[in-house]
C-alpha cells in the first residue's frame, strides 16, 4: 500500500455513506460537495457523459429532484459494502415518482413509481469520492415508468417492427 493510500474499514466508511444518502434523501445539493473531490468524474446511467466536477454533480442531483420529487436512497438488508483500499463497492436502492419531464430527451411526466437496485463503485482520495460510477438497469427503471414498452406487449412488438425497418433502411443508404 503506498503512502498515499488509505486503509478504510466499515466503521470508518459509515460516517461518509450517511452524509452521502443524507445529502441525497435531503435534497441537499451543497452538502454533497465536501464529500467530492474537487475534480471528481461522476458516471451515471441517467447522464449521455460523465459529470466533473462538483458542480456538474450539483446539477445531476437538482435535475433528479426535479423528476423525482420524492426520490429517495436507501441500502438493502442486509448492507453490502466492500472495501480494497481507497476502491468500495456500495450497493443501495432508489425509490421514487416520476413528475417532471426528461428533458431531453422530451419525456413526459408519467406519474409512474420506480424502484431500482444499484451498486456504486467509488475511487476515495483523502477521504472524499473522486471517481464515482454507477450500475443499475435502465431497461428496467425505463419500463418501471412507462418509457419502454413490457417484454411481449403489443407496443414492444411495434417497438421491434420499427426497428427493422429502420435497419432495412439505413442498409439501403
Amino acid at each position: 500500500m503506498s503512502a498515499t493510500t488509505e486503509s478504510h474499514n466499515t466503521a470508518s466508511l459509515q460516517p461518509l455513506l450517511e452524509r452521502y444518502q443524507q445529502a441525497w434523501n435531503g435534497r441537499d445539493a451543497d452538502a454533497m460537495a465536501p464529500l467530492l473531490t474537487d475534480d471528481v468524474v461522476w458516471a451515471d446511467p441517467a447522464l449521455p457523459v460523465p459529470a466533473r466536477g462538483i458542480a456538474e454533480v450539483q446539477e445531476f442531483m437538482r435535475t433528479s429532484w426535479r423528476i423525482f420529487p420524492d426520490l429517495r436512497f436507501g441500502e438493502p438488508d442486509p448492507p453490502h459494502l466492500s472495501i480494497a483500499g481507497e476502491r468500495i463497492a456500495w450497493a443501495w436502492w432508489m425509490e421514487g415518482t416520476m413528475l417532471g419531464s426528461i428533458d431531453p430527451p422530451g419525456f413526459a411526466p408519467t406519474g409512474k413509481a420506480m424502484h431500482v437496485d444499484g451498486v456504486d463503485l467509488w475511487e476515495l482520495r483523502g477521504g472524499r469520492i473522486a471517481r464515482y460510477r454507477a450500475f443499475y438497469d435502465m431497461n428496467d427503471l425505463a419500463r418501471q415508468l412507462g418509457l419502454a414498452p413490457a417484454p411481449g406487449s403489443g407496443a414492444e412488438r411495434m417497438a421491434v417492427r420499427m426497428q427493422r425497418l429502420q435497419s432495412r433502411f439505413s442498409r439501403k443508404g
